[in-house]
């Protein structure tokens, strides 16, 4: 190993830290590397987004719909889906994202009705379809509201 070899660990070197306009020597003297004149050369340089006066995009756009502040996003998952767990297994919100059968939970976690359940289950989750709760409950499982 040489002193020609020796580095700065990765990520430690701050190049953002730079003193600018400290004369012509340090290479970001005069300007600062603001260039010359105008706008963005001058201090209270516009907001992110302004145009010169003229409607910016964001007030350009048409605006759709509505967005309700109290809405909750609710995953749902099919009654089928419940059929990898073993028979007589608790399936709770955090055994299904353990087995990969939801990605992440929101607000939520509702069962569906769609398809057909062969196991008897005890289900914990937040939510359950009318046909959904019949179908657990039909096998001996028991379908449980948290």
């Amino acid at each position: 190993m040489n002193l020609t070899d020796l580095q700065p660990i990765a990520g430690s070197h701050q190049s953002n830290n730079f003193r600018r306009g400290r004369g012509h020597a340090s290479g970001n003297g005069k300007t600062a590397g603001k260039g010359h004149k105008g706008q963005k050369a001058r201090s209270g340089a516009p907001r992110p987004g302004f145009e010169g006066g003229q409607m910016p995009l964001y007030r350009r756009i048409p605006k759709r719909g509505f967005t309700n502040r109290n809405s909750k996003e609710i995953v749902a998952i099919n009654v089928s889906e419940l059929n990898l767990f073993e028979d007589g297994t608790e399936v709770t919100i955090q055994a299904l994202l353990d087995a990969g059968v939801i990605k992440k939970v929101c607000d939520g976690v509702k069962i569906l009705g769609n398809g057909e359940l062969t196991k008897k289950l005890t289900v914990k989750v937040n939510a359950y379809s009318a046909s959904a709760e019949e179908k657990i409950k039909s096998l001996g499982g028991i379908a449980e509201v948290i």
